[in-house]
């Protein structure tokens, strides 16, 4: 890691040590922005920090490790993506669209925006988005005015906003052509939510180690019994596990020059890996807390509601494992081992 990440890193981390767990939404979403940590993957160039993709990754990790309820994320996507077109970032929340592979946004010859999106996050709190469009067989990108768009509030699992967006002839306030498609966008996604639920695991790793030892039972901690540590142990593979492929992924997208089989072989194994160490994961740790762990009072409930929830964001482990297995049958069986030892 360079100085300059590391400084990223500290800063992030005393953001929320000082400010608040994720409770405080306002205050913490305006320390990330006062910072710049919110334009991180933004040149300076176009109102940016200028910060690497690797720096962004961590900013997420972080965040994730505090169960962040701000569109942290979502900006930096919808930053990353204007980027790609050379579109200046405007001040204020930002979110991306489409976020779903069912999801389409058509583009016409008046560079009017046509479409629906489903389970935007945060759309209603946005000011803008940024919007990845087709035309002709070509992709645009396009800097929207949220106010121009119908926006159908909904939410998510933890009860953040993931909301159905339409576009019917919304004229955008920036457009220009991109080369890159769907499929990096729903990488870049993916990654992110990776990090995210690699940073909430370790801490609820650490959540339940600390209750463990706290909680007493027949007169000792119930981390005396070998059940508890057997099932403390698990949680803390998972853990690592999530942790080394989000940071694999992180790493490839990082280091490649464009979103090839090598970038999606590592994005979609982090994908997967990371959501099943959810299942096992959050099931262990509420295991271990007992009902407490679902009460209002306690911080567990805060992790795994949204664990669960970024486990299905830009697709879920089938999803990736359907199109995973698609690129493995189309490359054929003798490209398979070159490309995993690529890595």
């Amino acid at each position: 890691m360079t100085d300059h990440g590391t400084l990223i890193v500290d800063t992030t981390t005393r953001i929320f040590r000082e400010v608040g767990d994720g409770k405080r939404q306002q205050a913490v979403w305006s320390a990330l922005e006062e910072a710049g940590l919110s334009r991180a993957w933004i040149p300076e160039s176009l109102n940016g920090s200028g910060a690497t993709l690797a720096d962004g990754f961590d900013v997420l990790r972080i965040a994730g490790g505090n169960a962040a309820a701000v569109p942290l994320a979502e900006t930096l996507l919808g930053g990353w993506l204007l980027a790609q077109a050379k579109l200046a970032m405007p001040d204020g929340i930002l979110t991306l669209a489409p976020v779903d592979q069912r999801d389409r946004i058509s583009l016409d010859a008046f560079d009017k925006l046509s479409g629906f999106a489903r389970a935007v996050p945060f759309a209603r709190d946005a000011e803008h988005l940024a919007v990845l469009a087709a035309r002709s067989g070509r992709n645009y990108v396009a800097l929207v005015d949220r106010k121009r768009c119908a926006v159908t509030p909904g939410k998510n699992l933890a009860g953040d906003a993931r909301d159905a967006v339409l576009f019917r002839d919304v004229a955008p306030n920036a457009v220009a052509e991109v080369s890159i498609g769907f499929d990096a966008v729903l990488s870049m996604g993916a990654a992110a939510r990776a990090m995210q639920i690699a940073g909430a695991l370790q801490s609820v790793l650490e959540l339940s180690v600390a209750y463990a030892n706290e909680r007493v039972a027949f007169e000792k901690p119930i981390g005396k019994f070998q059940s508890i540590q057997h099932s403390l142990a698990r949680l803390a593979g998972e853990t690592a596990a999530a942790i080394a492929a989000a940071g694999s992924a992180a790493d490839a997208i990082n280091s490649a020059a464009r979103f090839g089989d090598a970038v999606f072989l590592e994005v979609a194994s982090a994908k997967i890996r990371t959501g099943e160490a959810v299942a096992v994961g959050a099931g262990i740790a509420h295991q271990v807390h007992g009902a407490i762990g679902f009460s209002q009072e306690h911080a567990l409930h805060r992790y795994t509601q949204r664990l669960w929830a970024w486990r299905d964001d830009f697709g879920g482990e089938s999803e990736w494992a359907v199109r995973l297995g698609r690129l493995v049958a189309s490359n054929g069986a003798d490209a398979l081992w070159p490309m995993l030892a690529a890595r």
